[in-house]
Protein backbone atom coordinates (compact mmCIF):
# COMPACT_ATOMS: atom_id res chain seq x y z
CA UNK A 1 0.00 0.00 0.00
CA UNK A 2 1.29 3.46 -0.92
CA UNK A 3 2.52 5.41 2.09
CA UNK A 4 1.28 8.86 3.00
CA UNK A 5 3.57 11.81 2.35
CA UNK A 6 4.09 14.87 4.54
CA UNK A 7 6.14 17.85 3.39
CA UNK A 8 7.43 20.20 6.07
CA UNK A 9 8.31 23.64 4.76
CA UNK A 10 10.93 25.11 7.07
CA UNK A 11 13.75 22.99 8.51
CA UNK A 12 14.30 25.02 11.64
CA UNK A 13 13.76 23.71 15.14
CA UNK A 14 9.97 23.29 14.85
CA UNK A 15 10.14 21.67 11.41
CA UNK A 16 12.84 19.26 12.54
CA UNK A 17 10.89 18.25 15.65
CA UNK A 18 7.75 17.67 13.57
CA UNK A 19 9.80 15.44 11.27
CA UNK A 20 11.30 13.59 14.24
CA UNK A 21 7.89 12.95 15.80
CA UNK A 22 6.50 11.69 12.48
CA UNK A 23 9.48 9.37 12.04
CA UNK A 24 9.04 7.99 15.55
CA UNK A 25 5.39 7.27 14.74
CA UNK A 26 6.29 5.83 11.30
CA UNK A 27 3.37 7.97 10.15
CA UNK A 28 4.41 8.91 6.61
CA UNK A 29 7.22 9.53 4.16
CA UNK A 30 8.78 12.87 5.06
CA UNK A 31 10.13 15.75 2.98
CA UNK A 32 11.97 18.50 4.84
CA UNK A 33 12.35 21.65 2.72
CA UNK A 34 14.19 24.88 3.44
CA UNK A 35 15.75 27.73 1.46
CA UNK A 36 19.05 27.22 3.32
CA UNK A 37 21.21 24.79 1.38
CA UNK A 38 22.45 21.80 3.34
CA UNK A 39 20.29 22.32 6.43
CA UNK A 40 17.28 20.20 5.38
CA UNK A 41 19.56 17.63 3.76
CA UNK A 42 21.69 17.31 6.89
CA UNK A 43 18.74 17.04 9.27
CA UNK A 44 16.99 14.50 7.03
CA UNK A 45 20.15 12.40 6.88
CA UNK A 46 20.55 12.55 10.65
CA UNK A 47 16.93 11.42 11.08
CA UNK A 48 17.46 8.63 8.56
CA UNK A 49 20.33 7.34 10.71
CA UNK A 50 17.88 7.04 13.62
CA UNK A 51 15.35 5.00 11.62
CA UNK A 52 16.44 1.62 13.09
CA UNK A 53 15.73 3.00 16.57
CA UNK A 54 12.50 4.75 15.59
CA UNK A 55 11.38 1.67 13.59
CA UNK A 56 10.74 4.03 10.69
CA UNK A 57 10.18 2.25 7.37
CA UNK A 58 9.75 5.12 4.95
CA UNK A 59 11.66 7.80 3.08
CA UNK A 60 13.11 10.96 4.62
CA UNK A 61 14.32 13.55 2.13
CA UNK A 62 15.90 16.95 2.67
CA UNK A 63 15.61 19.43 -0.19
CA UNK A 64 15.61 23.03 -1.39
CA UNK A 65 13.33 22.21 -4.32
CA UNK A 66 9.51 22.16 -4.19
CA UNK A 67 9.37 19.48 -6.89
CA UNK A 68 10.31 16.99 -4.16
CA UNK A 69 7.03 17.79 -2.39
CA UNK A 70 4.86 16.56 -5.27
CA UNK A 71 1.68 14.68 -4.27
CA UNK A 72 1.98 15.45 -0.57
CA UNK A 73 -1.02 14.53 1.56
CA UNK A 74 -0.17 17.24 4.08
CA UNK A 75 1.97 20.37 3.75
CA UNK A 76 3.13 21.81 7.06
CA UNK A 77 4.23 25.45 7.07
CA UNK A 78 6.74 26.16 9.83
CA UNK A 79 8.80 28.58 7.73
CA UNK A 80 8.97 32.07 9.13
CA UNK A 81 10.89 34.36 11.41
CA UNK A 82 10.76 33.11 15.02
CA UNK A 83 9.71 35.34 17.89
CA UNK A 84 12.47 36.82 20.04
CA UNK A 85 12.35 38.40 23.50
CA UNK A 86 10.34 41.62 23.50
CA UNK A 87 8.60 40.80 20.22
CA UNK A 88 4.87 40.33 19.96
CA UNK A 89 3.29 37.99 17.45
CA UNK A 90 2.09 41.13 15.65
CA UNK A 91 5.73 42.19 15.14
CA UNK A 92 6.20 39.08 12.98
CA UNK A 93 3.26 39.91 10.76
CA UNK A 94 4.72 41.51 7.64
CA UNK A 95 7.66 39.15 7.15
CA UNK A 96 5.76 35.96 7.84
CA UNK A 97 2.75 36.93 5.72
CA UNK A 98 5.02 37.22 2.67
CA UNK A 99 6.73 33.91 3.47
CA UNK A 100 3.38 32.14 3.88
CA UNK A 101 2.04 33.47 0.60
CA UNK A 102 5.10 32.25 -1.26
CA UNK A 103 5.07 28.83 0.42
CA UNK A 104 1.39 28.28 -0.36
CA UNK A 105 1.89 29.35 -3.98
CA UNK A 106 4.78 26.94 -4.49
CA UNK A 107 3.32 24.03 -2.52
CA UNK A 108 -0.05 24.14 -4.30
CA UNK A 109 1.70 23.79 -7.68
CA UNK A 110 2.79 20.29 -6.76
CA UNK A 111 0.21 19.15 -4.19
CA UNK A 112 -3.18 20.71 -5.05
CA UNK A 113 -5.03 18.01 -3.09
CA UNK A 114 -3.04 18.46 0.11
CA UNK A 115 -4.19 19.58 3.53
CA UNK A 116 -2.26 22.67 4.64
CA UNK A 117 -1.28 22.96 8.28
CA UNK A 118 0.04 26.33 9.46
CA UNK A 119 2.40 26.55 12.43
CA UNK A 120 4.27 29.85 11.95
CA UNK A 121 3.13 32.95 13.87
CA UNK A 122 0.90 34.89 14.06
CA UNK A 123 -0.76 31.59 13.32
CA UNK A 124 -4.42 32.66 13.17
CA UNK A 125 -3.64 35.41 10.67
CA UNK A 126 -1.31 33.20 8.62
CA UNK A 127 -3.90 30.40 8.52
CA UNK A 128 -6.38 32.95 7.18
CA UNK A 129 -3.84 34.05 4.54
CA UNK A 130 -3.12 30.42 3.59
CA UNK A 131 -6.84 29.74 3.18
CA UNK A 132 -7.37 32.77 0.96
CA UNK A 133 -4.20 32.21 -1.09
CA UNK A 134 -4.64 28.46 -1.63
CA UNK A 135 -8.22 28.49 -2.85
CA UNK A 136 -8.77 25.26 -0.93
CA UNK A 137 -11.99 24.47 0.95
CA UNK A 138 -11.68 25.58 4.56
CA UNK A 139 -11.60 22.03 5.91
CA UNK A 140 -8.19 21.58 4.29
CA UNK A 141 -6.47 24.63 5.84
CA UNK A 142 -5.78 24.23 9.55
CA UNK A 143 -3.83 26.31 12.07
CA UNK A 144 -1.98 25.11 15.17
CA UNK A 145 -3.28 27.83 17.51
CA UNK A 146 -5.41 26.45 20.38
CA UNK A 147 -3.96 22.95 20.22
CA UNK A 148 -0.60 24.15 21.55
CA UNK A 149 -2.20 26.37 24.20
CA UNK A 150 -4.35 23.42 25.29
CA UNK A 151 -1.47 21.01 25.90
CA UNK A 152 0.30 23.74 27.85
CA UNK A 153 -2.80 24.15 30.01
CA UNK A 154 -3.06 20.37 30.43
CA UNK A 155 0.57 20.11 31.54
CA UNK A 156 0.21 22.90 34.12
CA UNK A 157 -2.97 21.37 35.56
CA UNK A 158 -1.35 17.94 35.78
CA UNK A 159 1.63 19.42 37.58
CA UNK A 160 -0.59 21.24 40.09
CA UNK A 161 -2.87 18.27 40.81
CA UNK A 162 -0.06 15.71 40.77
CA UNK A 163 -1.54 13.42 38.12
CA UNK A 164 -0.55 12.08 34.74
CA UNK A 165 -0.97 14.71 32.03
CA UNK A 166 -2.76 12.02 29.99
CA UNK A 167 -5.61 12.12 32.50
CA UNK A 168 -6.20 15.85 32.07
CA UNK A 169 -8.71 17.16 29.53
CA UNK A 170 -8.55 20.90 28.92
CA UNK A 171 -9.19 23.20 25.99
CA UNK A 172 -8.13 26.68 24.89
CA UNK A 173 -9.97 28.41 22.06
CA UNK A 174 -9.75 31.87 20.50
CA UNK A 175 -6.56 33.39 19.08
CA UNK A 176 -2.99 32.31 19.81
CA UNK A 177 -1.76 35.14 22.01
CA UNK A 178 -1.95 35.89 25.71
CA UNK A 179 -4.62 38.59 25.45
CA UNK A 180 -6.85 36.80 22.99
CA UNK A 181 -6.85 33.14 23.99
CA UNK A 182 -9.73 31.69 25.97
CA UNK A 183 -8.81 28.87 28.39
CA UNK A 184 -12.08 27.08 29.16
CA UNK A 185 -11.25 26.41 32.80
CA UNK A 186 -14.85 25.51 33.74
CA UNK A 187 -14.65 22.52 31.37
CA UNK A 188 -11.18 21.31 32.41
CA UNK A 189 -11.22 17.96 34.22
CA UNK A 190 -9.14 15.05 35.43
CA UNK A 191 -10.77 11.79 34.28
CA UNK A 192 -14.13 13.55 34.43
CA UNK A 193 -13.55 15.23 37.80
CA UNK A 194 -13.87 19.02 37.36
CA UNK A 195 -10.56 20.74 38.03
CA UNK A 196 -12.44 23.29 40.13
CA UNK A 197 -13.10 20.48 42.64
CA UNK A 198 -9.39 19.66 42.85
CA UNK A 199 -7.71 23.07 42.88
CA UNK A 200 -8.59 26.34 44.63
CA UNK A 201 -9.46 29.48 42.70
CA UNK A 202 -6.12 31.17 43.32
CA UNK A 203 -4.21 28.20 41.88
CA UNK A 204 -6.52 28.06 38.86
CA UNK A 205 -5.97 31.77 38.21
CA UNK A 206 -2.20 31.26 38.35
CA UNK A 207 -2.45 28.34 35.92
CA UNK A 208 -4.56 30.37 33.51
CA UNK A 209 -2.12 33.28 33.67
CA UNK A 210 0.87 31.00 33.08
CA UNK A 211 -0.91 29.37 30.13
CA UNK A 212 -1.52 32.78 28.58
CA UNK A 213 2.13 33.70 29.03
CA UNK A 214 3.65 30.28 28.29
CA UNK A 215 4.96 31.16 24.85
CA UNK A 216 6.63 34.34 26.10
CA UNK A 217 8.05 32.44 29.09
CA UNK A 218 9.78 29.97 26.77
CA UNK A 219 11.08 32.78 24.55
CA UNK A 220 12.46 34.69 27.54
CA UNK A 221 14.37 31.60 28.70
CA UNK A 222 15.67 30.52 25.30
CA UNK A 223 16.66 34.11 24.37
CA UNK A 224 17.11 33.57 20.63
CA UNK A 225 14.19 31.35 19.65
CA UNK A 226 10.65 30.31 20.49
CA UNK A 227 9.17 26.96 21.55
CA UNK A 228 9.72 23.87 19.40
CA UNK A 229 9.21 20.64 21.39
CA UNK A 230 5.58 21.40 22.26
CA UNK A 231 4.58 22.66 18.81
CA UNK A 232 6.40 19.81 17.07
CA UNK A 233 4.71 17.16 19.21
CA UNK A 234 1.16 18.44 18.85
CA UNK A 235 1.50 19.04 15.10
CA UNK A 236 2.56 15.40 14.64
CA UNK A 237 -0.46 14.32 16.70
CA UNK A 238 -2.77 16.36 14.47
CA UNK A 239 -1.14 15.01 11.30
CA UNK A 240 -1.54 11.42 12.45
CA UNK A 241 -5.20 12.03 13.28
CA UNK A 242 -5.76 13.20 9.71
CA UNK A 243 -3.75 10.49 7.98
CA UNK A 244 -5.29 7.69 10.06
CA UNK A 245 -8.80 9.16 10.00
CA UNK A 246 -9.02 9.10 13.79
CA UNK A 247 -11.85 11.62 14.27
CA UNK A 248 -10.01 13.24 17.16
CA UNK A 249 -11.08 16.58 18.62
CA UNK A 250 -8.61 19.48 18.63
CA UNK A 251 -9.11 23.23 19.15
CA UNK A 252 -7.58 24.26 15.83
CA UNK A 253 -7.67 27.46 13.80
CA UNK A 254 -10.23 27.40 10.99
CA UNK A 255 -11.96 29.99 8.82
CA UNK A 256 -15.38 30.67 10.37
CA UNK A 257 -18.51 31.45 8.36
CA UNK A 258 -21.02 32.11 11.12
CA UNK A 259 -20.05 29.55 13.76
CA UNK A 260 -20.11 31.10 17.23
CA UNK A 261 -21.61 34.20 15.58
CA UNK A 262 -18.30 35.00 13.86
CA UNK A 263 -18.02 35.68 10.13
CA UNK A 264 -14.98 35.76 7.84
CA UNK A 265 -12.34 35.27 10.51
CA UNK A 266 -9.95 32.49 11.45
CA UNK A 267 -9.91 31.38 15.09
CA UNK A 268 -9.29 28.27 17.14
CA UNK A 269 -12.47 26.37 17.94
CA UNK A 270 -13.09 22.66 18.61
CA UNK A 271 -12.95 20.61 15.40
CA UNK A 272 -12.93 16.93 14.49
CA UNK A 273 -9.81 15.98 12.52
CA UNK A 274 -9.81 13.01 10.19
CA UNK A 275 -9.57 12.18 6.51
CA UNK A 276 -9.15 15.35 4.40
CA UNK A 277 -8.69 17.58 7.43
CA UNK A 278 -11.55 19.11 9.38
CA UNK A 279 -14.61 16.89 9.30
CA UNK A 280 -16.78 19.05 11.53
CA UNK A 281 -16.67 22.23 13.60
CA UNK A 282 -18.11 21.63 17.06
CA UNK A 283 -20.18 24.48 18.48
CA UNK A 284 -20.30 24.30 22.26
CA UNK A 285 -22.40 26.41 24.59
CA UNK A 286 -20.37 29.32 25.94
CA UNK A 287 -21.22 31.65 28.79
CA UNK A 288 -21.88 35.29 27.93
CA UNK A 289 -18.43 36.20 29.26
CA UNK A 290 -16.79 33.50 27.14
CA UNK A 291 -18.69 34.63 24.04
CA UNK A 292 -17.51 38.20 24.62
CA UNK A 293 -13.90 37.01 24.94
CA UNK A 294 -14.15 34.94 21.75
CA UNK A 295 -15.61 37.85 19.81
CA UNK A 296 -12.88 40.14 21.16
CA UNK A 297 -10.30 37.65 19.87
CA UNK A 298 -11.99 37.68 16.46
CA UNK A 299 -11.84 41.47 16.41
CA UNK A 300 -8.11 41.42 17.23
CA UNK A 301 -7.44 39.00 14.34
CA UNK A 302 -9.58 41.10 11.98
CA UNK A 303 -7.63 44.23 12.93
CA UNK A 304 -4.36 42.52 12.05
CA UNK A 305 -5.84 41.28 8.78
CA UNK A 306 -7.02 44.80 7.98
CA UNK A 307 -3.43 46.04 8.30
CA UNK A 308 -2.22 43.83 5.43
CA UNK A 309 -3.21 43.43 1.82
CA UNK A 310 -5.04 40.15 1.33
Amino acid sequence: MKRHKVSIIGAGAVGAIVAQNLAQRDAADIVLLDVAEGIPQGKALDLLHASPIYKFHGVIEGTNDYTSTVDSNIVVITAGMPRKPGMSRKDLLSTNVNITRNVVHEAMKYSPEAVIMVVANPVDVLTHIAYKKSGLPRNRVIGLSGTLDSIRLQSFIAQAVGVSAEDVMAMVIGAHGKDNMLPLMRLANVCGIPVKELLDEETLEKIEKRTREAGAEVVSLLKTRSAFYGPGAIVAEMIEAILKDRNKVFPAAVFLTGEYGIQDCTLAVPVILGKNGIKKILEINLTEEEKASLHAAAQAVKEMLASIEL
